[in-house]
């Protein structure tokens, strides 16, 4: 583990043993800094204010880019990797503060609004006073957490053996273009089968998965400084307007502007499924 990670979760500790609803934190990790399997008490907001991350459980995989954040709950087993250079900023949330607030992982776009009162809750002292100004200025923090939307950023992981020799497969090559009756003979089941899996164990068809995952892989690209046409080669697009079109459809925003500057003010399409419930005992 970095310096730098060593660092962050020693003051982590501290922040999980401040005696208030919300606690705020700032840190900075160099490009393809790992944080091992870990788990917290407390519900986490992660915001990458700059660079991409990704959030892995044992569930699926929460891709975090420029301006957006992922909401991990409390008691859920968690990695996380920096793509490029990753400015984060943490905010600890007690778990009986609200029953308003998220109980699934998931990743949502942050709002200008909630992105001044992040960066405010940074300048609070470690033991604010809860019933003055600062107190108050947590409570509209709490308001806008409970009203999260999440984004289309999450590729849920299937449980059965077969299906998962296929996840892997594809995630390892996202290029790889077998269709579900090639993978069905690989893996040594029938074709409905797989499909009834990734459907029943993941919410999606083996088609939208795959679309997905190839999405994500894109966004952790880019994140990581590499040129569009070599994402769009990658994730087995035939061509980079096809690449750019689809990433437009997904998430609003051309490739090459994601790459220069995240999101800004554009909203993405909400996702059908938020997320996981927490796993009490999970590994990542």
């Amino acid at each position: 583990m970095s310096p730098n990670s060593q660092t962050a979760l020693t003051r982590a500790d501290r922040a999980l043993t401040t005696p208030r609803p919300l606690v705020a934190l700032s840190a900075e990790y160099a490009p393809a800094t790992r944080i091992p399997a870990h788990r917290h008490h407390k519900h986490q907001l992660l915001y990458a204010v700059r660079g991409v991350m990704t959030v892995t459980a044992e569930a699926g995989r929460w891709v975090v880019p420029p301006q957006f954040a992922v909401w991990v709950p409390a008691g859920m087993t968690h990695t996380v990797l920096a793509h490029g250079a990753l400015s984060m900023r943490t905010l600890w949330v007690a778990p009986d503060v609200s029953r308003r607030l998220p109980r699934l992982c998931g990743v949502h776009l942050v709002t200008p609004l909630m992105r001044e009162l992040v960066l405010r809750a940074m300048e609070l002292p470690r033991l604010y006073n809860e019933k003055g100004a600062d107190g108050r200025l947590v409570a509209v923090l709490l308001d806008e957490l409970a009203a999260l939307s999440p984004a289309p950023l999450h590729l849920p992981w299937p449980r059965d053996p077969r299906a998962q020799r296929v996840a892997r497969a594809l995630q390892r090559r996202p290029a790889n273009a077998r269709t579900l009756a090639e993978w069905a003979r690989s893996v040594g089941g029938g074709e409905r089968t797989l499909a009834r899996l990734f459907a029943r164990e993941t919410g999606l068809s083996f088609g939208a998965w795959r679309r997905r995952m190839r999405l994500l892989h894109a966004v952790e690209r880019l994140g990581a400084g590499v040129s569009v046409t070599a994402v769009s080669l990658d994730c087995g697009y035939e061509s980079a307007s096809a690449f750019i079109g689809a990433f437009r459809r997904e998430l609003g925003v051309s490739p090459a502007r994601f790459a220069a500057s995240g999101w800004g003010d554009r909203r993405p399409r909400q996702a059908d499924e938020g997320g996981v419930r927490p796993l009490a005992a999970s590994s990542a």
